[in-house]
């Protein structure tokens, strides 16, 4: 007869690896702690009462003390409100993405400092996204290369890009016409993101319905697209985010495709090819940083960010917890500044958390600012 002790301890084993798989779903490579520490109750709430944050949908660390949140509108909190309510509404069960009745579109931009404290509310740019019935912001991106430091924010439910000072006082330019889907030179299909290339080229990734991503001289001028529909090399099922790294590299995130699609550059500024796909099968990849010799992403289902070589091999995963206080139902969005401090926005849980790198962490594995060319 078999020792029960033994069995039993051989069940339990087989138990705590079956809960491991399934935290850890397809993620490969090696999978280690976070080399970050959350700030537990950095973003510090500024909204009137019975209001909170909504669904931050961008970020942009444009230094250590001024980071720009994008969001889709603030969240109507349930009456009463209690006591010890620590300021975002996923404390409460709340998931501002779907309980889209609470959504009201005020303070859809501002700005916070280091410690997590509004700087800056631009209220006089809502009109920007009054009356969507969509998700409206997607992104907010600077270009590394415009002595003006604009901001660009990128409306996925208007089918529109915008441009404002860097103090977002001044509206710049509008591109794409408000609430009117295409697929020519001067429309987009639920853009998703914006990215710029050292040469002063910008490209746009017009995903959700055209599967395309355009290329636009420094003026916005239509010079030509890549991509389309399918499941084909250097094709698209959902763009979501782009990356730009050195050697003329450009990482395309294909969301539904669950993979990175890496092109080239050429010598003709109309043409960019297919080189190869990263990272299939992902589960949901949201958004990406280049770095100098690698790429980070954020994937859903497990929650983690993975770091690819720019040949595809995985050096690093961790996960992300899901349970509050200090967790995220997703990473929709996420930058670093010149410290090497995350943050990462929830657009679910509604909030963006701040990660600062932990006391004698290997530097290998933190993420650096964005690449730009020297």
């Amino acid at each position: 007869m078999r020792n029960p002790i033994r069995l039993l301890a051989l069940i339990a084993a087989l138990v705590f690896s079956g809960q491991l798989l399934a935290q850890q779903g397809n993620a490969r490579g090696t999978i280690g702690e976070s080399p970050y520490n959350v700030v537990r109750g950095w973003a510090k709430p500024f909204q009137d009462r019975g209001f909170s944050f909504g669904g931050n949908s961008g970020v942009w660390a444009e230094s250590p003390e001024r980071i720009i949140i994008a969001q889709r509108g603030e969240t109507v909190l349930p009456y009463p409100i209690p006591n010890d309510f620590p300021g975002y509404a996923g404390s409460l069960g709340i998931n501002v993405l779907r309980e889209t009745s609470r959504r009201t579109w005020q303070n859809c931009l501002y700005t916070v400092n280091g410690s997590g404290e509004v700087q800056e509310i631009w209220s006089h740019l809502d009109y920007l996204c009054e009356g969507s019935e969509g998700p409206g912001p997607h992104r907010v991106r600077i270009s590394p290369y415009d002595p003006e430091r604009r901001i660009w924010l990128v409306n996925e439910t208007f089918h529109q890009i915008y441009v404002f000072s860097n103090d977002g006082a001044e509206l710049l330019a509008t591109y794409g016409e408000k609430g009117v889907l295409g697929d020519d030179e001067t429309h987009f299909g639920r853009p998703q993101d914006v990215a710029f290339l050292p040469d002063g080229r910008i490209l746009i990734a017009d995903g959700l319905d055209n599967h395309r991503v355009m290329i636009m001289d420094r003026g916005m001028n239509y010079l030509g697209e890549f991509g389309g529909y399918g499941d084909g090399p250097g094709q698209f099922n959902t763009i979501h985010a782009i990356g730009i790294g050195p050697e003329g590299r450009i990482f395309v995130l294909d969301r539904a495709g669950g993979e990175v699609n890496l092109f080239r550059t050429t010598d003709d500024p109309a043409v960019i090819e297919f080189e190869q796909s990263i990272g299939a099968p992902l589960t949901l990849p949201l958004d990406i940083i280049v770095n100098e010799n690698d790429f980070w992403i954020t994937d859903l289902g497990p929650l983690r960010f993975i770091n690819f070589d720019f040949e595809g091999n995985i050096k690093y995963t961790w996960l992300v917890p899901r349970e509050l206080p200090d967790g995220y139902l997703e990473v929709h969005t996420f930058s670093v500044d010149a410290d090497r401090n995350l943050y990462g926005g929830d657009n679910q849980y509604g909030r963006t958390q701040k990660f600062v790198p932990k006391p004698g962490v290997d530097p290998e594995l933190l993420i650096e600012s964005p690449w730009v060319a020297r």
